[in-house]
């Protein structure tokens, strides 16, 4: 059994609802079909009804068993209006903004449904650039206490099962924190660590590696350094985590390098984690390993939110968002 489907068995124990904001776009009807027909989630598509049953009709997708509100005649939109009105008018919010964002944004009207316990989280990003997807739950969910750090990852499955937990990876940060800080970088670590407990494996062991273009000081700049203090910042937060670095990839993921270039390093490349120094980084590896290795890729998934809520590549497909509502379905049951 493949990670996808171990994670949709799971979500399966115990639904959860899942909201869409994005029903104007095929593939999420196709996703929300597979999600409904599977029986991992239930699913709340929002929109105008006849334009999303027309949709889905044209292209033989059954979403008969989905609930659809179109947030322009919600009887709760006036109780959400008062609400995003309340929560965001220390930054200038007014009821009249509230009512525009809700009625033309959905991903607000999608937010506030997480906030009001009515869903257990969304899955948005197939028409939307990440920075559009995610600013609402950033604005109204915010971090879970303690969290100074949210940030972006990706589950990675690759073909080949001798690399990573047999074949899949974390990696971070991927699509959210440009150029963190060491202090960042660490945080983002030590969360990896636990996104990987609750989504990968409760037994297995997370051996987080701390990537740049230097291994244990072959070369020397602020870009290194940085990352050589997120180590440290690290190990000194969560002494029980196994997080090594500075570490270039191959040390990190292939044992036999690793004793070339990293005979002392904790992991002995074989980790199942990989932290990106920034997000230029981040984002060409993901997609490297997604083009060239086949890999599939579940992201960019959102780590430190109070409630779960999830992006989508813009490029995904109908089984990809079928995988993410799976993964949120299952992050929404461990927030519990």
């Amino acid at each position: 059994m493949d990670f996808i489907q171990k994670i949709k068995e799971r979500a399966k124990k115990d639904i959860q609802t899942i909201c869409l904001p994005e029903a104007n776009d095929v593939r999420v009807l196709k996703g929300a079909e597979i999600a409904i027909n599977e029986g991992f989630a239930n699913i709340i598509l929002l929109g105008e009804e006849d334009k999303i049953k027309e949709l889905a009709k044209s292209n033989n997708i059954d979403i008969s068993k989905a609930t659809i509100i179109n947030p322009l005649k919600a009887e709760k939109l006036e109780k959400y209006e008062n609400m995003l009105y309340e929560l965001r008018k220390q930054k200038g919010m007014t009821i009249e903004k509230a009512h525009t964002l809700l009625t033309t944004d959905y991903n607000y009207f999608a937010t506030m449904m997480i906030k009001m316990d009515e869903v257990d989280g969304y899955v948005s990003g197939a028409d939307h650039p990440t920075a559009d997807t995610l600013r609402p739950v950033l604005q109204i969910i915010k971090g879970r206490e303690g969290i100074k750090t949210i940030s972006a990852f990706f589950v990675m499955c690759v073909p080949d099962k001798e690399f990573g937990e047999d074949g899949v990876y974390i990696f971070a940060d991927c699509g959210m924190n440009e150029n963190p800080t060491a202090e960042q970088l660490a945080d983002i670590a030590i969360e990896s660590a636990e996104s990987f407990k609750e989504l990968v494996s409760e037994t297995a062991e997370p051996k987080v590696a701390m990537l740049s273009y230097s291994t244990k000081g072959s070369a020397h700049s602020e870009l290194t350094e940085k990352v050589i203090e997120g180590t440290r910042i690290a190990n000194e937060k969560a002494p029980e985590l196994l997080i090594d670095g500075e570490l270039q990839l191959d040390a990190a993921v292939i044992p036999e390098i690793a004793k070339l270039k990293a005979p002392d390093s904790k992991l002995q490349g074989k980790a199942n984690i990989l932290v990106f120094p920034d997000l230029n980084s981040g984002n060409i590896g993901y997609k490297l390993v997604q083009r060239l290795a086949h890999a599939k890729a579940y992201g960019p998934l959102c780590q430190g939110l109070a409630k779960p809520a999830n992006d989508l590549s813009r490029g995904c497909s109908a089984e990809d968002v079928a995988g993410v509502i799976a993964i949120t379905a299952v992050q929404a049951i461990s927030n519990k």
